[in-house]
């Protein structure tokens, strides 16, 4: 291959991806976090470039993620190539025309989110039509494998009015090997040789019948089969690294602190698992409605209830005491995960309380994007940051957090993706020590439940991808 001058020095497995993909019009890259899928991206945008054969970028990724393409395209990109970046403003849609002012290699960076809207889908398909020798990366594409939301149909849409193509994921499969279908068509429709998603469903699951409501039944898989001819078929236009393949990188290390519900909070949880099983059983109720029982459980697990005017009633502290014992035995910086807004607020007053207002800082839905960057930082480099409190499905994608050797999960939900891109904010290169990651579980509750689930979620994913020497994760 013609000698591409790197910026900055790939390792072996980049340098690999790049030979085998750079001259594809289509290609997925199932890189692990903490790869460098990105880099690799950036190397294949400016290998295709200074071949003359693109003059501009479509780079779609996560809300989250999106802004964290212009840092490293900085880092990554080689200097001999100029280059004028505009990330998408829905309040000035067509801002993106000032790029094409310019005769350097354009790129247009937008949230994910943003193609759900008339306003994102015009803006990407003008984009698109004005630039023909374009490279469309669709960055964390598991966005896109529910086939019915709105984003899908309309990324799939941008699919002819796109050149080269990429996909990027850490595991294209998070909850099911059914997953890989809309991403392997916004490739290309007949990737995997079916004419239909019907097709391709019947060929991989076994499906059942299962009241939701009202008298109306949803298909669900009930066991999955041809694994290994699928994961034959995904190698033909794809790059798979794991961590464990390539980075000098030390072992997660896992751990399980217990905790029992007692007295008032056990009597309410098993009043409403009572309830819930009722429910669930129901096929005159909405899965909605189903899905709200489970939740109601889930927050007992973690201290808290609400009544029927929503106000929070706290329930016990006992996830609260046992991350106190954690941390009195934790040296080095802390990323605590937790999914209610109740649980992130009293981690966050009990961490300021004992050790001091500038030892903590959070990540979740209400911190704005300039706070969120400004607490990576502190935590990265201050010394006095020790601890970072984060909403897994807010924070748990984009960031590198390698400065913490300690990930204690107070809470988990039943989404694989989440949990494998949360862990991997500290496991990823430029940890120099081994990671810690530490779930406090309520025994005999969802909380074991939602362990097994993500388990089993995971030993499927890789039997699909050839990898059935999954490390026991979260074992």
């Amino acid at each position: 291959m013609w000698k591409y001058p790197y910026k900055t020095k790939p390792y072996e497995h980049q340098r690999n991806a790049l030979n085998e993909s750079a001259n594809k019009n289509k290609w997925a890259y199932f890189m692990e976090m903490g790869t460098g899928k990105t880099k690799v991206t950036i190397d294949n945008i400016g290998f295709l470039y200074l071949k003359k054969q693109i003059q501009s970028v479509l780079v779609i990724a996560p809300k989250s993620v999106y802004t964290v393409w212009q840092n490293e395209i900085e880092i990554h990109l080689p200097d001999e190539i100029k280059y004028k970046i505009y990330k998408w403003n829905i309040d000035k849609p067509k801002d993106y025309d000032k790029l094409n002012k310019y005769d350097y290699l354009r790129i247009f960076l937008m949230n994910v989110e943003a193609l759900s809207t008339k306003r994102g889908f015009d803006g990407a398909c003008d984009y698109l039509l004005k630039n023909k020798l374009n490279f469309v990366v669709l960055d964390e594409s598991t966005t896109i494998k529910n086939k019915s939301a709105k984003r899908t149909k309309n990324i799939l849409k941008l699919r002819g009015l796109s050149r080269v193509r990429r996909i990027l994921t850490g595991s294209p499969i998070t909850k099911s090997p059914l997953d890989v279908y809309t991403q392997c068509q916004f490739l290309d429709q007949d990737l995997l040789g079916f004419s239909s998603y019907l097709a391709f469903r019947n060929r991989y699951a076994e499906m059942t019948d299962i009241p939701v409501g009202s008298g109306r039944y949803i298909s669900v898989p009930k066991y999955y089969k041809r694994l290994q001819e699928l994961e034959q078929k995904l190698k033909f236009f794809s790059t798979r690294i794991r961590k464990d393949q390539c980075l000098d990188l030390k072992p997660k290390v896992r751990q399980k602190r217990y905790i029992e519900l007692e007295g008032e909070a056990k009597k309410i949880y098993e009043k409403l698992r009572t309830t819930a099983l009722a429910i669930v059983e129901d096929s005159t109720i909405s899965f909605s409605n189903k899905l709200t029982e489970i939740i109601k459980l889930h927050q007992v697990c973690n201290g808290f209830t609400k009544d029927d005017d929503g106000l929070v009633l706290g329930l016990h502290e006992q996830k609260l005491n046992v991350l106190n014992e954690i941390l009195d035995e934790t040296d080095g910086k802390v990323i605590i995960f937790a999914n209610y807004i109740y649980n992130i607020e009293q981690i966050v007053a009990f961490l300021q309380h004992k050790y001091g207002k500038n030892t903590t800082v959070s990540i979740y839905g209400a911190v704005n994007v300039k706070d969120r960057q400004e607490a990576v930082k502190k935590i990265q480099e201050d010394p006095e940051t020790k601890f970072i409190v984060i909403n897994p499905t807010t924070g748990g994608f984009g960031l590198t957090l390698t400065a913490v050797n300690t990930v204690i999960y107070f809470s988990n939900n039943y989404n694989l993706e989440v949990r494998m891109q949360s862990e991997d904010r500290a496991h990823r290169m430029g940890q120099k020590g081994t990671v810690v990651y530490i779930d406090i579980v309520a025994k005999n509750t969802l909380d074991e439940a939602i362990m097994k689930s993500l388990i089993n979620k995971g030993k499927v994913a890789a039997k699909t991808l050839g990898e059935e020497d999954l490390k026991s994760w979260l074992l």
